[in-house]
């Protein structure tokens, strides 16, 4: 049940709302006010507000495998992602208000962001559009699943802790990212290990100390519940850098004319000429339906896409439910009030997210800190949306946070992501020794794909040598077999080739 649930409306001094307002969103009915909603869809924007910024330093930052960056040029365009960020965000945020009327933010996923940039983008062939047409691909199917009612068979299909262990696994992925892009952990110069602490063993340098204090901060702020903690991190460790570089002149790791260890790992900190100004929205369209089929092949493209489908789709359906019982917005059986309208507008905003260039949108659990608040319906939903909407014309903001300011936030929502990894039953080896092979395989391997596919096929082997063949679902068969062949398509291309 809700924190704070409907019946406190009356006791906190607001008069229940009526008017034409109050009957399409239903506050009255909710025992909610257009205060409480206007309050808790601002605090929404508040703890949501950190996409705009991470989004950009994700996708935007990523070459492709011909080394171009999102958006066609050799350098990042930071400013240009940060604005379809936002404008996704604001668009399909609203359309949750107005249609979906419940109290949840869409922008992109963290995670799916990660997997499209690091997963997919850097495929031998792939381009960016290739790759947001796949996304776009991804939030088609989505929406197929969820009008035809299909998604139950695809619920069946996954067992439910293999879904978990790849949450858990991005979120540790996610926090090897933020480690490594912020100097935290790098390759050693002389080789020996993989990854060292800092620079030969030791944290140095002024940028160490802008992620260190900022990872710090906003693990107190997350451990006090502050509303907002990860922006606050964000602006403050933001602050730190610019205030440090104008002291020391730091400079870049590389692109100077010595070489410079101690720099900022890829961009540094500067204050941009215009705070606001009109948005480059040239992203928008800049995607190829065909171009990442053309590139990988079909079994490849369908691997890529289906991978898409079920972070996606079960990330949507867990923080349905999470929202919405923090709420006590669901149903008799557990299910979240009005679930197929909150489905349809999800799977649009996978769509509209690949073809702004913008990533997949989804539903973020964060809005839960909107629905403590108070909020209830979709108008919480709708101002989160406006937020949004003001923060296209801020994108050029992006040019003030280097990779040590924002990366303590990765850390920090990967920790929140591997939390779930209590729900894992470690006892049962049939399904604990797939699902650890998925979560240790997604960082060690550097993609999510692979640690996927590691556990499907762990968990298909051991229900057959268990006895279990049966319990498997059909189209869990499907996947197994399918990334085998994925897994060595390289030795198939030679053999047929030859």
């Amino acid at each position: 049940m809700s924190r704070t649930g409907p019946e406190t409306a009356a006791t906190a001094g607001e008069q229940p709302t009526t008017g034409r307002l109050d009957r399409y969103f239903g506050v009255t009915a909710r025992g909610s006010t257009v205060g409480r909603e206007v309050r808790g869809g601002l605090v929404t924007f508040v703890a949501m507000a950190y996409i705009v910024v991470l989004n950009p330093l994700i996708i935007g930052t990523v070459p492709d495998s011909t080394g171009t960056y999102l958006g066609g040029g050799d350098a990042p365009d930071l400013p240009a992602v940060a604005a379809v960020t936002a404008l996704v965000a604001a668009v399909m945020t609203v359309l949750m208000g107005l249609l979906g009327r419940f109290p949840i933010g869409l922008a992109a996923g963290l995670g799916l962001n990660a997997f499209v940039a690091y997963g997919v983008a850097s495929l031998p062939g792939m381009t960016w559009p290739a790759a947001m047409g796949l996304v776009v691909v991804e939030g088609l199917v989505i929406l197929v699943l969820v009008l035809t009612g299909f998604r139950r068979a695809v619920l069946r299909a996954v067992p439910g802790q293999l879904k978990t262990a790849i949450s858990v696994g991005i979120g540790l992925f996610l926090t090897l990212v933020g480690l490594v892009n912020a100097g935290f952990v790098r390759p050693p110069e002389g080789g020996g290990t993989p990854l060292e602490l800092g620079v030969g063993g030791s944290l140095r340098g002024w940028p160490t100390v802008v992620f260190v204090v900022g990872l710090l901060l906003t693990v107190v702020l997350v451990a006090r519940r502050v509303r907002g903690a990860l922006l606050i991190g964000v602006v403050v460790a933001t602050a730190l850098a610019l205030a440090l570089q104008a002291a020391f002149d730091i400079g870049p790791q590389v692109g100077g004319d010595t070489p410079n260890p101690t720099g900022f790992s890829l961009s540094v900190p500067s204050v941009p000429a215009d705070w606001l100004s009109w948005p480059d929205l040239s992203l928008l369209g800049a995607f190829s339906l065909v171009g990442g089929v053309a590139a990988l092949g079909v079994v490849t493209a369908a691997l890529v896409v289906f991978t898409l489908v079920v972070a996606d789709f079960f990330d949507t359906m867990g923080t349905m439910v999470a929202v919405g019982a923090e709420g006590g917005l669901l149903d008799e059986e557990g299910n979240p009030l009005g679930s197929q309208r909150i489905l349809l507008v999800d799977s649009l905003a996978t769509v509209a997210g690949g073809a702004a260039s913008a990533s997949s949108a989804t539903s973020f659990v964060e809005s839960a800190a909107g629905v403590g608040d108070g909020a209830r319906t979709g108008l919480a939903s709708v101002v989160t949306g406006l937020g949004f909407l003001v923060a296209v014309f801020a994108a050029p903001l992006v040019a003030l946070v280097p990779y040590e300011a924002a990366s303590p936030a990765l850390v920090v929502v990967g920790f929140l992501m591997m939390s779930q990894i209590t729900k894992i039953r470690w006892d049962d080896l049939g399904i604990a020794l797939p699902a650890f092979l998925t979560v240790v395989l997604m960082p060690f391997s550097y993609s999510i794909t692979v640690g996927i596919g590691a556990g499907f096929i762990t968990y298909v082997l051991l229900a057959v040598v268990g006895g279990r063949a049966r319990t498997v679902h059909p189209l869990l068969w499907v996947v197994a077999a399918t990334f085998v062949l994925y897994f060595t398509i390289g030795p198939v291309q030679d053999l047929l080739t030859r």
